[in-house]
């Protein structure tokens, strides 16, 4: 009896270990390198946004970001300029990677069209955790691809997680075209710019909708 309950004790143990060591995998933050920090520096001017036509930016643009620590300080830093440099108005966008302006971590801005006032908020980390079968197509176009608009099909509604700013882990569902600029966001953290997505849409169309479903909205739906 004594024998078993040892045995259990021990496969308990390894199971925890093995539990842990998943969650530290997933948590496996990289620092800056010693080029990023120096292109982070220490000002809050708008930064350059690397740009497809040029080939050593691409590589950067075309490269998976690491996962980045929600409390390393220049991160702070690096958010302000970021912000600066998607406001920019001679080049204003709705949304920015850090991939964009030299820096393979993952953090974006994205302009949140489905909240008042639309404000510009910053995501650490994120990733999309689930992706609604229901396909919306849109015009696309990019801040690194210049003087390129095209047609990309994007998921209507995803379901995000992420750190904020103040290192706070979050969740939420997103759906429109703010969902669209997640998802173009993200794309930026996996290397992938949004011609890929063309040519993916082409091996593996989708499908119309049959019937020509109605859709409406109402103003102080009840709460069920």
């Amino acid at each position: 009896m004594h024998k078993i309950k040892f045995y259990i004790a021990i496969l308990i143990f390894i199971a925890q270990s093995s539990i842990s060591m998943a969650q530290q995998q997933n948590n496996t933050y990289v620092s800056f390198s010693k080029n990023e920090r120096e292109l982070i520096g220490n000002s809050a001017e708008k930064m350059e946004v690397y740009q497809t036509t040029d080939e050593k930016q691409l590589h950067v643009l075309q490269q998976p970001s690491d996962t980045v620590d929600p409390k390393d300080p220049l991160l702070a830093i690096l958010a302000k300029r970021m912000l600066a440099t998607v406001q920019d108005e001679a080049h204003p966008g709705v949304g920015i990677a850090a991939p964009q302006v030299g820096i393979n971590k993952k953090l974006i801005w994205v302009q949140r069209f489905d909240k008042s006032g639309q404000p510009f908020e910053a995501y650490i980390n994120p990733k999309i955790v689930w992706r609604s079968t229901l396909i919306r197509t849109g015009a696309e176009g990019c801040l690194s691809i210049p003087d390129r608009r095209e047609e990309v099909e994007r998921h209507y509604a995803i379901r995000i997680q992420y750190a904020n700013l103040n290192g706070e882990q979050k969740e939420e569902n997103v759906e429109g075209f703010t969902a669209v600029i997640f998802q173009h966001e993200i794309d930026h953290l996996l290397g992938i710019l949004f011609p890929d997505r063309l040519d993916e849409q082409k091996t593996n169309p989708s499908q119309p909708i049959v019937g020509n479903p109605k859709f409406s909205a109402k103003e102080n739906a009840p709460r069920l």
